[in-house]
């Protein structure tokens, strides 16, 4: 069975679907089916809107606090591979430092041969 192509909604959209669920106090399954959404979009909707009002579960994110993480998650990636890179590029010189300094204490005679 194909897929239904995903819809995509502007924020007035949403905004006005939000408002309906509250002004109205039908249930939010009622609502879902009389504008043709789906039940877990608007539930979820409403419960953003809530987050971004003040008034949600603590510990929700806002819009800005999302792309914020999201940034923040990128950037952490970014410096742990530099570190990453770091480490194996400072083993490879201290391995390649103890051979040249083992070489020339074999020639000054310090190490036996």
């Amino acid at each position: 069975m194909p897929q239904k192509p995903r819809r995509s909604f502007t924020p007035e959209q949403k905004a006005e679907a939000v408002s309906i669920v509250k002004q109205s106090g039908k249930p939010v399954s009622q609502v879902a089916g009389e504008l043709g959404l789906t039940e877990s979009a608007l539930r979820k909707w409403v419960k953003q809107a809530a987050i971004d009002q003040g008034t949600g579960q603590p510990g929700g994110l806002t819009p800005p606090e999302r792309a914020e993480l999201t940034a923040l998650r990128k950037e952490l990636k970014r410096v742990q591979m530099e570190r990453d890179f770091l480490k194996k590029a400072a083993t490879f010189f201290a391995r390649g430092e103890l051979q040249t300094l083992r070489a020339n204490r074999c020639r000054e005679g310090e190490l036996p041969h």
